[in-house]
């Protein structure tokens, strides 16, 4: 049988240090950064044209991000991607013991290649190259890993330091210890003995290896990730793990679990690492954004309506509104139709702090983004008052809202474009443009459009409470039981 690779996508990361284009529920990964693709399908297309058999991605997300995940995939054409839905964060070791149960179960002999859905790699083909060596020394069950050769004293980087060459090339060493993130004086020290490279956070390996190895060096994680699984409930696209097992699961990462472990011991699997010069970035914070696009004379970096006066190495990124820049230096400016960050660029890990705020505040903005996606289309705040909300919402062909209630609102519907199917009580009956209808107080209702356009509509909410969990579902289409639309 030739051999076969199996992608595993790591996307349950919420993205906080690229707010407020970032957002819990609308994350980095999901999101056009770099080229007009999203990081998540930039990764997804990383192995096309790879000689070796590649089969249908498994990607673990976040349950909130499942219905994006799968359009996403499904814009790409990619058919019968394994969608593990992670009810809540346990960071990437369990994430990973997930996907190589889901692995066994599809191809037990296939090798994983593992890779984070936020990184950019620009050599493809250096990239292809790397990848059939580390396939290579996966099939004889060593544990793999990236590295990225330092040309920095980076001190937000972990660094691996080789030992002895293994396989058949001249590059591949054995692991022989993982460092944490330095401080900058041992950071040059790093970078001065050629000993050490980045931890890219790419990994290689079979799914029985992982799997031997977790099951001793962390049984928890291969416990509660195990009767996770067992118990899944496939769901349309999705496999929805058992929620209570997998909150058992005690939170790790890959390195820490696993590969630290692994590293100079005697294991029954040993760790290597292969270098990997392609044009790595992990894209984590909007100064990293700067270093990869492509700047002006003056080293700037602008997306979307941007002018610039004697403004150098700056990074200005314009979602809505037209930005005007003035003498600025080494500055982010990041806007949004309900945020504005303005940051010094060497101070670009403290965006996460901002964040943090919010969410203590209970403000919606580290959640949301103002227009909000839904599996059926997507809603827009345009107005609200103590009493009363505006929302812009958008159908899309062939699909409906739940049948649901509320309790503490009534709707007022107005179709701008399309036509609307219209469930309420027991009534059904047609909206089309230029007319409206009113949905009362506790009144079971769904809105559907059956036609081949969108249908654009004005809703207004009114009444004591306008909160997106005033809601009581009694059927969904897309499975959903959470308190939104």
């Amino acid at each position: 049988m030739s051999q076969q690779i199996q992608p595993v996508i790591l996307s349950g990361g919420s993205g906080s240090r690229l707010w407020p284009l970032s957002r819990a529920m609308y994350p980095k990964q999901l999101l056009p950064l770099v080229t007009d693709n999203t990081m998540l399908q930039e990764t997804a297309l990383r192995l096309n044209d790879l000689d070796i058999d590649v089969l249908a991605p498994i990607i673990v997300c976040n349950e909130d991000h499942r219905f994006f995940v799968a359009e996403q995939m499904r814009q790409l054409q990619i058919e019968n991607p394994t969608i593990i839905l992670e009810p809540v964060g346990r960071n990437t070791a369990p994430a990973l013991t997930l996907a190589a149960l889901a692995t066994q179960k599809k191809s037990a002999d296939a090798i994983m290649l593992v890779m984070p859905a936020d990184h950019v790699i620009d050599e493809i083909d250096v990239f292809h190259q790397v990848v059939k060596q580390g396939a290579a020394l996966a099939a004889e069950n060593y544990l793999v890993t990236f590295g990225i050769q330092p040309n920095a004293p980076e001190t937000g980087y972990g660094y691996i330091k080789t030992g002895t060459p293994v396989g058949d090339t001249d590059t591949a060493c054995l692991i022989e210890s993982f460092v944490e993130k330095p401080d900058a004086k041992t950071a040059t020290h790093y970078l001065e003995s050629g000993d050490y490279l980045w931890n890219s956070g790419l990994f290689m390996m079979t799914a029985a290896s992982w799997l031997d190895e977790i099951k001793v060096l962390n049984t928890a994680i291969f416990s509660a990730a195990e009767k996770a699984y067992q118990n899944a409930i496939l769901d349309n696209d999705f496999c929805r793990v058992d929620k209570a097992a997998f909150e058992a699961s005690p939170s790790d990462s890959i390195d820490y679990a696993v590969m630290e472990k692994a590293a100079g011991a005697d294991t029954q699997h040993k760790a290597a690492v292969i270098p990997l010069n392609a044009g790595w970035s992990d894209v984590g914070v909007w100064s990293t954004l700067w270093e990869v696009g492509d700047k002006d004379s003056q080293g700037n970096v602008t997306k979307g309506d941007v002018s610039l006066h004697e403004t150098e190495n700056s990074l200005l990124y314009s979602s809505e509104r037209y930005i005007a820049a003035v003498g600025l230096k080494d500055t982010i400016v990041v806007e949004t139709a309900d945020a504005i960050l303005v940051a010094n660029k060497n101070n670009a890990q403290d965006v996460k702090k901002v964040v943090e705020a919010l969410k203590e505040g209970s403000r919606d903005e580290y959640q949301n983004h103002r227009l909000v996606f839904r599996p059926w289309g997507s809603y827009e705040s345009i107005d609200r008052g103590e009493r009363y909300q505006a929302k812009r919402i958008t159908v899309n062909p062939g699909a409906a809202l739940s049948l649901q209630l509320h309790h503490h609102r009534a709707e007022h519907w107005i179709v701008v474009s399309g036509t609307a199917e219209v469930t309420r009580g027991d009534e059904i009956f047609l909206v089309t443009e230029n007319e409206s209808t009113y949905i009362p107080l506790g009144t079971k209702h769904r809105l559907k459009n059956n036609g081949a356009i969108p249908l654009e509509m004005i809703e207004v909410q009114s009444g004591s409470y306008l909160g997106e969990d005033d809601i009581v579902r009694f059927e969904d289409i897309y499975g959903r039981s959470s308190s939104s639309k």
